[in-house]
């Protein structure tokens, strides 16, 4: 009979994170939708707290065709803007003052749209937000060579994560939590999440790096233009 190997210690409770949003850009784009949880080591969700936003700009058919909220639904229901900017980021500082590692997929989207929200509503930022833990960058880190989209939810998929209600923050976030829970069972990862952290800082850059000389040699970058792997926020 083998043995399973025990989870990291800091996997007994993760914040979890996710916003839904306007656009993909991060410094123009505003906050629909928030969702910060806290889930257990089983992945169940022990605490949770949700937002709708008024942004205050017109919301892209697109946009609400993905997450399911227009533009007259988010002014008649949402809160204003400035006031959800500022309760998710308390929310999140408060669960890292508890060193509590918080799970983002594709952190660097989610930490910079907030943190550009921040500036645009004159409100302190989150100052280095750590310990984050992104499943996206760990996944590529980790099976660098499998084929197919890293979307969350086709990795969802891979690692048998249930996600029902794709682009839902709520939803999203939970399935990000519940995959950061499988990776550790998968791979081996540092008892550390502050460890962790620093490890994907160099993976989120060395990616970037790749993908940026794949972009070049396909066409999609100019040679002197290059992809940010700033991790977990964005430095442009």
């Amino acid at each position: 009979m083998t043995t399973a190997t025990p989870l990291p210690t800091w996997l007994t409770r993760v914040g979890v994170f996710d916003l839904e949003t306007t656009g993909v850009d991060v410094t123009q784009d505003r906050i629909v939708t928030a969702h910060v949880g806290v889930l257990d080591r089983h992945g169940r969700e022990i605490a949770a707290r949700d937002w709708l936003a008024d942004p205050g700009i017109p919301i892209p058919d697109g946009a609400a065709a993905v997450h399911g909220v227009s533009t007259e639904h988010a002014r008649a229901h949402g809160r204003p803007a400035r006031e959800v900017v500022a309760e998710v980021s308390e929310a999140l500082a408060m669960l890292f003052s508890q060193s509590m590692p918080i799970v983002a997929y594709n952190a660097s989207y989610d930490f910079s749209l907030l943190a550009h929200e921040a500036r645009r509503h004159g409100l302190p930022e989150l100052a280095a937000p750590q310990p984050v833990i992104d499943p996206l960058v760990i996944d590529k880190a980790h099976d660098r060579y499998r084929r197919g989209k890293r979307t969350l939810s086709v990795v969802a998929e891979h690692y048998a994560v249930p996600l029902d209600a794709a682009h839902e923050a709520a939803a999203d976030a939970i399935a990000a939590g519940r995959v950061a829970l499988a990776l550790a069972k998968e791979f081996p990862l540092p008892e550390s999440a502050f460890e962790l952290h620093t490890q994907q800082i160099g993976w989120a850059r060395d990616q970037a790096a790749s993908l940026t000389e794949y972009f070049i040699k396909v066409g999609r970058l100019e040679p002197d233009e290059a992809l940010d792997g700033s991790w977990p926020v964005r430095s442009s």
